[in-house]
């Protein structure tokens, strides 16, 4: 039995191409290099630079204005995200306001109620003082009507300040605020150099940190700024 070298093996193949072997190498039909390159990009639907595709300067400006357009799209989204935050706040805010305020209109029907109570404390306390100046010991009626209404008074105004948040403030003395102040008289002092609240007729009122009742005051004008307003006042 004889064996082939491969030297035979290889001339056989060569000279029977259908029995395997890959024939001679026809160099018409040997494929110039780069070819298989182009022919495969051309199968793949890839323009080859120049022919149908992009080149690297028109690329550059798509990838400019898509980085644009996404600059402008998260500007308006940072926008939106803003003002949403806002209209969360505000309505958080007004939602509050209802809360705190909704017995405005309850409240401010007991408030001349309270200054009812002044009024009557202020007269007892008046005539309280005047008999003792005359030399009469008030009765104990009379001493213990005068410290009833008292308590009665300071329990209202302690109820109303502590669970809804109306109190009085004090206006006599302070410098004069038309946002806390309402002027029934006016005088004119050469002592001050701003307008001032000498007398309190009506305690003002605060809701919260709303006013919601000015103070009837009288106020003390400055000479100088009293002239002035009269001369203006007069043309």
């Amino acid at each position: 039995m004889s064996k082939h070298t491969s030297h035979d093996k290889y001339q056989e193949d060569e000279a029977n191409p259908a029995a395997g072997g890959a024939g001679p190498i026809d160099p018409q039909n040997t494929p110039e290099p780069g070819t298989a390159g182009e022919s495969v990009e051309n199968s793949a639907g890839i323009a080859p630079n120049g022919a149908n595709g992009l080149d690297c300067t028109e690329l550059a400006e798509k990838v400019a204005s898509l980085e644009a357009q996404l600059a402008d799209a998260k500007d308006q989204f940072l926008r939106k995200a803003a003002d949403f935050e806002n209209f969360r706040k505000r309505m958080n805010q007004e939602k509050q306001n209802a809360i705190d305020f909704a017995n405005q209109s309850l409240l401010l029907d007991l408030i001349p109620i309270i200054d009812d109570f002044d009024r009557a404390i202020q007269a007892a306390k008046s005539a309280f003082d005047l008999e003792n100046t005359a030399g009469d010991t008030p009765s104990n009626a009379f001493s213990s009507l005068y410290e009833g209404i008292g308590m009665i008074s300071k329990r209202l105004s302690s109820q109303l300040d502590s669970k809804w948040g109306l109190k009085s403030f004090d206006s006599a003395g302070k410098p004069f605020d038309p946002n806390r102040h309402e002027a029934l008289m006016m005088e004119k002092s050469a002592e001050i150099t701003e307008p001032v609240v000498q007398e309190e007729f009506l305690k003002g009122y605060m809701l919260k940190d709303r006013i919601v009742r000015s103070a009837k005051v009288k106020v003390l004008m400055p000479e100088a700024a009293a002239s002035t307003e009269s001369e203006e006042n007069g043309k």
